[in-house]
């Protein structure tokens, strides 16, 4: 009666937890009013949780036992069940209790996502996480480098002759072209009109007197008489 009593108190306590995140029904005692599995057989764990949308579809089971409980008959004919149904099934058990389970657990090959331990302190019931499944990390890429391309190896140049060096930029601009000579130009003979013209002008044009003026002949004959 004792330990009966135990059991629904940590029911109880487990349901204000899941309630966070999860719609949660109880069975317990002797009530049944969450099944779970086929409609002809069905289970009736003490915690059934459910997501929380309209579907009310089913997320996992939580299963409470006490130290008489933990045996492998109990691990066999509901134990098993709860693992089979394909969501997560969670297992709380007395600390005294937590190796029997363990080994049970992995005797049967019961895929528990999480096992838990509870202790009674006075007045309060304290949790212990045991075991707990978690997801495997996905394989990290592995990013391939391409192999690098063998070098190819490099013609022979030809020797450089023996010549005088061109600069390249010498070589590549273009030779200028020669520049152009210009014709010469073409002397044009005159016309007679022009000759005439050119006749009248020069005979109009005084011509130089040879003798000297006056005043010049003077102060020579001046300087002449001085030397005497």
């Amino acid at each position: 009666m004792r330990e009966q009593l135990e059991h629904d108190r940590v029911i109880r306590l487990l349901q204000a937890k899941y309630k966070r995140k999860f719609d949660v029904a109880i069975n317990p005692g002797n009530e049944q009013a969450a099944p779970v599995g086929p409609p002809p057989a069905p289970w009736f764990p003490d915690l059934v949780l459910y997501a929380n949308e309209r579907t009310k579809k089913l997320v996992g089971v939580v299963e409470v036992e006490t130290a008489e409980s933990v045996n492998h008959l109990e691990a066999m004919s509901q134990w098993v069940a709860f693992g089979k149904l394909k969501v997560e099934f969670h297992l709380y058990v007395p600390m005294s209790a937590v190796d029997s389970a363990k080994r049970l657990c992995a005797d049967l090959q019961i895929p528990a996502s999480e096992i838990w331990a509870y202790s009674a302190l006075g007045d309060q019931i304290r949790f212990t996480p045991i075991h707990r499944t978690t997801p495997a990390a996905p394989e990290p890429r592995v990013r391939t480098t391409p192999e690098p391309k063998p070098a190819r190896a490099r013609e022979p140049q030809p020797p450089a002759s023996a010549g005088p060096r061109r600069d390249k930029a010498a070589a590549a601009k273009p030779a200028a072209a020669p520049a152009r000579a210009k014709p010469p130009a073409r002397r044009v003979a005159p016309t007679p009109a022009a000759k005439a013209r050119t006749t009248k002008a020069r005979a109009a044009a005084p011509r130089r007197s040879a003798a000297k003026p006056p005043a010049r002949k003077a102060a020579a004959a001046s300087r002449a008489q001085k030397r005497k």
